[in-house]
């Protein structure tokens, strides 16, 4: 294990010495049937469904998107084995996995542990995980004007978090194709909020955190690069006022900071559709901003697109409401992506950040509109987007 480990870090080590900027994609596994869709939807339910069922809201909305490679089970391994080839000869470094792990076990687990796992290239890609420890809530499809139903709380216990964390450790970390930043594990956290109130206090969460690393010493890797996606303001436990979330990085000792989706930083003012070159254009000024805040590295992001209404029922008036309810971004033509690319990767290349990561929103997130995957309509020209301005064929 540990000349395993010191191979890996020396691996690790020659590609940042090259200075290339590592392109990172999260990847959202709703593509595959899990039980818990089972017992909400019924038998073989994926958000494929929701796919196929959205239709256009308005004059010119362009609904549905159909797939160019089908409606695909991500737990396949020759589903995934698809991907990960057309990422990898696309300039895509990493898949960053939304990954689910409540106080009752694992959620949409097995897009890893089926399809990439299984698949026999997957020593093409790397993957890591962003820990989306949001709750789950009952928008598959949202009704409007109608309070969703909590499924799943993001809060977990004390002993959730011990149990979770060493099956990352023994697991996801001990795999071949896991992403490392200096031979760390890259573990990633969506809810700064959520991530507090599971232990209680700021203090108590950094100790936990520590622990998390101290996991990984003791199973022969050099540490935990701790990762936050950083987007509005924390609340600590017991308040009500937010907190400057540089604090927050900070005080809990986070190596960098992200960010998920352009809108998360930039309103979408306008109704029902935003041009794409103003969101960017807000969101590389937000980013400039945001970078001289942190006490950490910030890795900017490329959103795709933006359009959630696939999740709404379509049935009800679209209005400009809150999520899914919510504009869209419009103009997102591959060329004006290729635009983004260039920007976000000239703005990265332009400060004194290391290691150099540019993430990515999102392989597939069909449902919200913001996909790299092929569909119909435009084939595989945001892929080939990424390529040129990363580079390709990884």
């Amino acid at each position: 294990m540990n000349g395993y480990v010191s191979l890996l870090l020396f691996l690790s080590c020659l590609t940042a010495a090259a200075g290339e900027v590592t392109v990172a994609c999260y990847y959202f596994p709703n593509y595959h049937v899990d039980p818990r869709n089972e017992a909400q939807h019924g038998e073989g339910w994926t958000e494929w469904e929701l796919v196929k069922a959205a239709g256009p809201r308005w004059p010119g909305h362009q609904q549905p998107k159909v797939p160019a490679w089908g409606y695909t089970d991500e737990a396949a391994p020759e589903a995934m084995a698809q991907k990960i080839d057309a990422a990898a000869d696309h300039g895509i470094d990493a898949f960053i996995f939304d990954w689910y792990y409540y106080d009752d076990g694992p959620f949409l687990e097995r897009g890893i542990e089926k399809g990439f796992f299984g698949a026999r290239n997957n020593s093409r890609l790397k993957f890591g995980v962003m820990w989306a420890n949001h709750d789950w809530i009952k928008i598959h499809p949202a009704k409007r004007n109608v309070k969703p139903e909590v499924l799943y709380p993001g809060k977990i216990t004390r002993d959730t978090w011990d149990k979770m964390t060493t099956f990352l450790v023994r697991t996801y970390f001990a795999h071949p194709s896991y992403w490392t930043i200096e031979g760390k594990p890259y573990f990633s956290v969506y809810d700064l909020t959520t991530l507090l109130n599971s232990f209680g206090s700021m203090e108590a969460t950094r100790v936990a955190l520590d622990e998390f690393r101290a996991k990984c010493v003791e199973a022969g890797l050099p540490g935990l690069h701790l990762n936050a996606v950083v987007w509005g303001r924390a609340i600590l436990p017991g308040e009500t006022a937010p907190t400057d979330p540089a604090e927050v990085v900070k005080a809990l000792g986070f190596d960098s900071v992200t960010s998920y989706v352009w809108i998360h930083h930039v309103g979408l003012e306008k109704f029902p559709e935003n041009d794409y070159l103003s969101i960017q254009e807000k969101y590389l000024a937000f980013a400039d901003k945001h970078a001289e805040s942190m006490p950490a590295p910030y890795f900017p992001n490329i959103t795709v697109g933006w359009d959630s209404s696939p999740r709404t029922v379509q049935s009800d008036v679209f209005y400009g409401g809150g999520y899914p309810f919510t504009p869209i971004i419009g103009n997102n033509t591959p060329e004006n992506f290729k635009g983004a690319c260039r920007a976000v990767r000239a703005w990265v290349e332009s400060r004194d950040i290391q290691p150099k990561v540019v993430t990515i929103n999102c392989w597939n997130e069909w449902t919200e509109g913001s996909y790299l995957e092929p569909d119909k309509e435009n084939g595989m020209a945001y892929l080939e987007a990424i390529r040129e301005v990363f580079g390709g064929g990884r």
